[in-house]
């Protein structure tokens, strides 16, 4: 037997097989050209790496949570807010005429119901979201809901661990999901400790096997606090020492955070107990102590939000679309930060559309990112987004890791999200689209603070960069979709 040819023979098979598949699960022609091209560059390896990263877990809905048993419920939990809804409709289309098609979206997207009644606060790093989250966590009644992607044992790790523990002798509940991958060091320790002393802590995946866990690449991105069913935050920021400029840590930390107080932190709630009922096992119900009643004066602040999630369990990329929603819904400027800009091309391409149509664009990067290959890959779009008019800023003052847009000074998004595929196809994510003019100059003002501190990329001087550069970011381009 010719075992060399059987081997050929078999691969040939596989790969084609593969492929077939690639091609019907796909979203994307430019994403299954980039895997079917790994698999047959790179046989044995490409293949393996297809079946850890590149199953299409949405169309298979693994993740599908079925949290819910008593739809009669939400239906009545909810009445009050279609209300408002029906009643504010009017006044928000007065406002925000041009943005509607957004709120629309979300609302028949992911089911995220417009809410008005919510008092916003602004966090810049971690020294001024975690003074406020410890804060908060101190004063909560009822309910502790908390759950991140990154939580380490660190000195704000351990403060706000304690802190945990003491609310719960208190008899507060509190719930915590960690990620079994991006939290994986405080399993054996913190989390040991939380347990045993009344705080009740899940990993939103358990990471027995991470080489052979095709589930490790289907991460949980999300930041979500709720306490008492009133106060939420979301954001950026992770639990670490590394977030907080305040500690004597080598690399300075830009990145923003919400506090929100109102209506909004219904579907925050919502969020975590999807999440809570797959981590745990448990049938946490919606009930009713656990969203808190929120009443319109004449007096409220017209602060709009609309709270987005996607996943593998989502149906459709619902992030992403309410990004190009609010791109091509732009009428003056864009303003974006993010860490990690690996887009795919129908993003690219709205920017291009948006910028030739006379929109300004201004888009801020790290100088240097946590990731050198991913810094690499980010740089491949930056000569035609400069060639268009697009204004690109690399952060030099230390990592930027906001996640931001905004939108001609009246909506803002901001949340857990990257402008990457992991964000949008992979990864559990969450932002809060806020419909607000003074909350979006206020980001705006961060954002030029941050302008300074970064440094403007010349096009000519980009485009006339040694061969070599070029070549390796068309190089690395071609793997961007897989990223």
């Amino acid at each position: 037997m010719n075992w060399i040819a059987i081997a050929e023979i078999l691969h040939i098979l596989i790969s084609i097989g593969l492929s077939i598949k690639i091609l019907m699960d796909s979203s994307t022609s430019v994403k299954a050209s980039a895997y079917i091209l790994l698999i047959f560059l790179i046989p044995i390896a490409g293949v393996i790496i297809y079946l850890a990263f590149g199953l299409n877990h949405r169309k298979r809905k693994i993740y599908s949570k079925k949290i819910i048993d008593d739809e009669q419920k939400i239906e009545e939990i909810i009445k009050k807010v279609n209300l408002y809804r029906k009643e504010n409709l009017p006044l928000f289309q007065k406002e925000h005429p041009q943005f509607n098609g957004l709120k629309n979206l979300l609302f028949k997207d992911v089911k995220s119901l417009l809410t008005r009644s919510n008092h916003l606060k602004l966090l810049v790093g971690g020294e001024e979201k975690y003074p406020e989250l410890l804060n908060s966590i101190r004063a909560a009644k009822k309910h502790i809901h908390l759950e991140y992607y990154i939580y380490e044992a660190g000195n704000i790790g351990n403060e706000i661990g304690d802190l945990l523990i003491k609310k719960a002798k208190e008899g507060v509940k509190v719930r915590f999901i960690y990620d079994g991958f991006g939290s994986r060091k405080i399993s054996k320790s913190l989390v040991k400790r939380m347990r045993n002393q009344g705080v009740e802590a899940f990993p939103f995946y358990e990471i027995k096997f991470p080489f052979l866990a095709n589930r490790l690449n289907y991460r949980n991105h999300r930041k979500i606090v709720v306490i008492d069913g009133n106060v939420g935050f979301i954001g950026g920021l992770n639990i670490s020492d590394r977030y907080d400029n305040r500690q004597k840590n080598k690399c300075y930390w830009q990145d923003f955070h919400l506090k929100v107080e109102g209506m909004a932190t219904w579907y925050l709630q919502q969020a975590f107990i999807a999440d809570w009922n797959f981590s745990s096992g448990q049938r946490l119900a919606f009930a009713y102590d656990l969203f808190n009643d929120f009443k319109i004066t004449e007096n409220t602040t017209n602060n709009w939000v609309q709270i987005a999630t996607s996943g593998p369990d989502s149906k459709y990329p619902s992030i992403l679309y309410s990004f190009l929603e609010a791109i091509n819904s732009s009428q003056k400027e864009i303003l974006i930060t993010t860490p990690y800009f690996i887009p795919g091309l129908e993003f690219i391409r709205s920017l291009k559309i948006a910028a030739l149509r006379g929109i300004s664009i201004k888009i801020i990067v790290p100088k240097r990112g946590d990731s050198k290959f991913v810094n690499a890959v980010s740089k491949s779009h930056y000569e035609e987004l400069l060639e268009v008019g697009i204004e690109v800023y690399l952060y030099k003052k230390g990592f930027i890791h906001a996640k931001s847009m905004i939108c001609d000074e009246e909506v803002s998004i901001l949340g857990t999200a990257n402008l990457d595929h992991r964000s949008f196809d992979l990864n559990f994510e969450v932002n809060a689209v806020v419909y607000s003019k003074s909350f979006s100059k206020e980001l705006k003002a961060t954002f030029d603070y941050t302008l300074k501190e970064s440094i403007k990329l010349d096009y000519e001087v980009w485009k006339e960069r040694p061969f070599i550069k070029k070549l390796g970011a068309k190089a690395l381009g071609l793997i961007s979709p897989l990223m």
